[in-house]
């Protein structure tokens, strides 16, 4: 509802009646309506042998999310992202910075769908989940993106690149958006000497939220 100073501007310009919307949907309404549309996709043939659509979890109110590339096997079992073993070392480095995943941070996928045996995301899969990311993009609100392995960088940078050429720097994704793109835990996984890298690309991204605060 508009304050009283604000009403009294409106009557002196002519206005004489505000119609207000009889409610202001929160986020949590906004994303469980998104979830719903994303629960009766068949946009791709990648729904037709998923176990569970993997829409994304954490706090809807962070200034930082995160976007990984696909389900992987344990996140289509129980469709939340990031559940196995990835997403256990991400926890980790998580808590060793200070934070917690779900109640600081906000973390989705390029695709909703885990695509057969973990294979690479296709072009046409990733063109049909898109409206999806976007939106939530856009209900998250973040002050910053964390783009989690190759995918997902290449997605919202919008353009291909080598992951050297882009660790440790701060980008601006396709939305204008500050964006840090560092390795797929699961990349770790395979080369445990990539995690502290992990560590220093989410410290990165942190230290933005941090000097954000700071100006406002």
């Amino acid at each position: 509802m508009p304050d009283l100073h604000t009403l009294l501007w409106l009557k002196s310009i002519g206005i004489k009646e505000i119609i207000m919307p009889d409610s202001i949907k929160t986020k949590e309404q906004m994303l469980s309506e998104l979830h719903k549309k994303v629960l009766n996709c068949q946009k791709c043939p990648l729904y037709q042998k998923k176990t569970n659509y993997v829409f994304g979890a954490g706090n809807p109110y962070t200034s930082l999310m995160m976007v990984g590339e696909a389900p992987g096997y344990e996140e289509d079992l129980k469709g939340k992202p990031f559940v196995g073993r990835a997403g256990e070392l991400l926890n980790r480095v998580i808590k060793e910075l200070g934070y917690n995943r779900e109640q600081d941070f906000y973390i989705a996928n390029v695709l909703k769908c885990r695509p057969p045996k973990n294979r690479d995301p296709l072009p046409e899969e990733i063109a049909a989940c898109t409206p999806y990311l976007e939106k939530q993009i856009r209900i998250i609100e973040p002050a910053v993106l964390v783009a989690l392995g190759r995918y997902s960088g290449g997605f919202l940078l919008g353009s291909k690149f080598k992951m050297y050429s882009v660790r440790g720097r701060i980008l601006t994704s396709r939305y204008g958006i500050p964006l840090v793109i560092t390795y797929h835990p699961a990349a770790v996984l395979r080369r445990p000497n990539l995690a502290e890298e992990l560590k220093k690309d989410l410290k990165l991204a942190i230290s933005l939220i941090a000097e954000g605060d700071k100006t406002t």
